[in-house]
């Protein structure tokens, strides 16, 4: 698996929903660290101005960031999030009647 591939290929759950790929996940920590860090030097320790502006400001950036992943997600073909979800995948195969005892 390539580097570009590890980051951009969606993830699948056990339930076979999507969820968001490792770029995703890291674009979210480094904008909201430094959207937070730039909201704070403008707050100038105000809370309730920081979190104002962390919110009017990281929601564009995220949104965008987002979609740009997204494109870039998409010529990639979808990953299971963990190893144990193809075990989870089997399991639910299994007919109802094998649970139950005799």
């Amino acid at each position: 698996m390539s580097l570009a591939e590890y980051l951009f290929a969606p993830r699948k759950d056990h339930r076979g929903w999507s969820t968001p790929s490792e770029a995703a996940r890291i674009f979210f920590v480094l904008a909201m660290v430094l959207c937070g860090w730039w909201s704070w030097q403008l707050s100038e320790g105000n809370v309730i101005v920081f979190l104002c502006l962390l919110m009017l400001i990281s929601t564009p950036v995220l949104s965008t960031g987002w979609w740009l992943i997204s494109l870039v997600s998409n010529g990639f073909e979808p990953k299971v999030l963990t190893e144990s979800v193809n075990n989870v995948d089997k399991s639910k195969k299994l007919p109802l009647h094998s649970f139950r005892k005799p």
